[in-house]
């Protein structure tokens, strides 16, 4: 009886087999996720961001200003989407994210530049995620000396000695020594808020299910609505806590600074919170059981995470994976939060951020409840 049987051993394993084709939910997660990690870290993640949106402030027109301009926009780094006429306008283009760059050419570069005496050019660029901005500021230089060197023939050809006949200043708005805890601290509050409302919630339904005590749910008056806001509520205070923890931390620890409302901040994590929420109600009527529940979550949060911009530049992602990214609560919520913090916006700068979130809590909160009713009957 002590020895072993193939035969045993095989009974087994056919009845494994069998448990993960009833399981089709988990199947799928052993197969998918694999699949998407690799389709996400071998295509869309990109430390190297290409193409970074800048707007140009040129007060000369001439041939050694439009040549430099030029060379920026074929070295794939920089994508000049509009020329702006004052110091206010690109300052607000930086503010509202619209662009990575805006590039200052003084009015007397082209004289400057041929009298030898090195003029500059200001680069403003928006810091608050230095990774995205720091591959680019370091080509600037090499660039323009390779461009000039083309331009600067016989007797002008002396100006291309080191250090170079063009002078670049870099102004890093909003985080000047590009200190990667202010970019990463803020993004963490939306990280957390979104991994542990999906999952708590996620869980609620289906522990009522799994614990038999959905029944008594059933048997009393109370609406589908009323079930899930009554569910949602409890968590609303709980990630609200730890908005507050995270803050907390950020400013006495990580002393990041906060140049906007924090008033303002709080009623935008309420509305991301609701979203996060709604999504973790919804996988809950999805799911057979809490680790099905747990899967779904965990299937949502890895893209969350990994094409929001938290971890990796977004603008360094190819358009298709920018394009989810830009479906998920958690990109938009990473820009109002550094955009509060960093920049100090106010409700008109987030309102573009926030309408996304605000569709995303609407579509998902109508599912739940669809699926909902669909588990009552």
């Amino acid at each position: 009886m002590n020895r072993f049987a193939f035969h045993r051993f095989w009974a087994v394993v056919l009845k494994e087999f069998v448990q993960m084709r009833r399981d089709r939910v988990t199947f799928a997660m052993m197969v998918g996720i694999p699949l998407l990690q690799l389709m996400l870290f071998g295509f869309a993640i990109n430390s190297d961001p290409r193409h970074l949106p800048a707007a140009v402030l040129s007060a000369d027109h001439g041939p050694f200003s439009r040549t430099l301009v030029w060379a920026m926009r074929h070295s794939d780094y920089f994508a000049f989407v509009r020329e702006v006429d004052t110091e206010a306008e690109a300052r607000r283009m930086l503010q509202l994210g619209e662009v990575q760059f805006v590039v200052n050419i003084p009015s007397d570069f082209s004289r400057s530049l041929l009298r030898g005496e090195r003029p500059a050019v200001l680069i403003e660029a928006d810091a608050t995620d230095p990774a995205a901005t720091g591959p680019a500021l370091a080509a600037v230089r090499a660039i323009a000396d390779r461009v000039m060197a083309r331009d600067l023939k016989g007797p002008p050809a002396a100006l291309h000695a080191k250090p170079g006949p063009v002078e670049f200043l870099v102004h890093a708005h909003y985080n000047p020594e590009n200190i990667t805890q202010y970019n990463i601290v803020p993004g963490l509050m939306g990280v957390v808020l979104t991994m542990t409302m999906i999952i708590i919630t996620g869980l609620a339904i289906t522990r009522e299910r799994e614990r038999g005590t959905m029944e008594n749910l059933l048997a009393t008056p109370v609406r589908p609505f009323e079930v899930m806001a009554g569910k949602i509520v409890p968590f609303i205070i709980v990630g609200y806590v730890q908005v507050s923890l995270i803050l907390l931390a950020a400013r006495f620890i990580f002393r990041v600074p906060m140049e906007g409302s924090l008033v303002l901040l709080y009623g935008a994590a309420l509305v991301f919170i609701a979203a996060n929420l709604a999504m973790g109600i919804t996988f809950s009527t999805l799911a057979q059981n809490q680790l099905q529940a747990v899967q779904m979550a965990f299937f949502f949060f890895l893209p969350s995470i990994l094409l929001s911009g938290f971890m990796f530049p977004f603008r360094g992602m190819p358009e298709w994976a920018q394009w989810i990214g830009t479906c998920l609560p958690l990109t938009h919520f990473l820009r109002i939060v550094r955009g509060i913090l960093l920049k100090g916006n106010g409700f008109m700068e987030i309102l573009p951020e926030l309408r996304p979130i605000l569709l995303f809590m609407a579509v998902a909160m109508a599912v739940g409840l669809k699926r909902y009713r669909q588990t009552l009957d």
